[in-house]
């Protein structure tokens, strides 16, 4: 879809500072500008995805941040981009959906500076993000190497969660749980930057884990296989899966990119959806050196990542293998 979008678009000027663009669907764009510094830009929002506008806030800012980090830049500053419906919902609401951004981005060490604003049937928000990164150390989702391992830094089911949510399903724990993987910063990638051993990062979103990851084997031009046992699940989402609820995201990530992976014969249906869960502020996942990564999950871990773990790994080939 987004190639036949692009297709209609004129040609665009050649600049050798832009290092990262559109040809790779990479996280943010890279532009250099000088031996010592290139600046990154990203911006991401998005209709609500839970009641609590604060916590709509924050989820909006920390999924609008995580591109940023995916590059493995550091944030400088974001602007805020918002459509509220005015003369619907209060201006307290608006503020507290605007103080919820402000907070994440805070945590992230930066301002939100300023930004824009329109009248709309339904409220959006989220944030464009600048951020830098030294040219040398920029982290693509196209430069996996053979043999490398796969770490996935969070668990999935957010998509799946967050249609429960609409439904009036979840518990206050399951809710709990649901905010806590969505408000975690992806952080941890500015700190790969300098790292030679990380050779590939995005982030997951929403194509889901076998979506993102078939970007980066194609990208790469190889092939990857995933242990379905060592795939992080959240638990609270498991049932949900289970009682047969999936979201549209989820079936058309599995239209789009089911034909690249092979899947157990066996493999029932909502562990399937889960692989193809569209996530809100997902996790990274990370092709590392093989040797390094042990050391790596444990940066994870000792960061609070606490259900990072090594999913697989990246070989010569083309599609991805799923076993259990």
């Amino acid at each position: 879809m987004l190639e036949e979008i692009l297709s209609f678009l004129p040609p665009q000027i050649t600049d050798p500072a832009m290092m990262v663009g559109l040809e790779t669907k990479d996280d943010a764009i890279v532009y250099r500008i000088d031996d010592d510094k290139a600046i990154v830009a990203t911006t991401d929002f998005f209709m609500p995805v839970v009641d609590d506008p604060f916590d709509f806030g924050a989820i909006a800012a920390a999924n609008a941040l995580s591109d940023i980090y995916a590059v493995g830049a550091r944030p400088m500053f974001a602007l805020a981009v918002a459509g509220m419906p005015t003369g619907k919902i209060s201006t307290n609401v608006i503020a507290k959906i605007m103080a919820g951004g402000a907070n994440m981005a805070a945590k992230a060490g930066i301002i939100v500076g300023g930004g824009h604003s329109i009248d709309s049937p339904e409220p959006i928000y989220g944030l464009a993000v600048v951020g830098m990164v030294h040219p040398d150390q920029v982290k693509r989702n196209c430069t996996a190497q053979a043999g490398d391992v796969l770490i996935l830094g969070k668990a999935l089911g957010v998509g799946i969660l967050s249609n429960a949510f609409k439904g009036g399903d979840l518990s206050d724990d399951d809710y709990a749980q649901m905010i806590a993987s969505t408000t975690k910063l992806n952080s941890i990638g500015a700190d790969f930057a300098a790292l030679t051993e990380v050779h590939a990062m995005t982030d997951v979103t929403g194509f889901g884990l076998l979506g993102h990851l078939t970007e980066m084997c194609q990208g790469s031009g190889l092939a990857a296989t995933l242990d379905l046992n060592a795939v992080p699940l959240l638990d609270c989402a498991i049932p949900f899966a289970k009682s047969g609820l999936n979201t549209g995201a989820g079936t058309r990530n599995r239209d789009a990119f089911g034909v690249n992976v092979t899947l157990p014969a066996d493999l029932p249906d909502w562990l399937r959806n889960l692989l193809f869960d569209p996530q809100t502020s997902g996790g990274l996942l990370v092709s590392v050196a093989a040797d390094q990564a042990s050391d790596i999950l444990a940066m994870f871990h000792e960061q609070g990542y606490a259900s990072a773990g090594i999913i697989g790994q990246i070989t010569k080939g083309t599609g991805i293998t799923v076993s259990d």
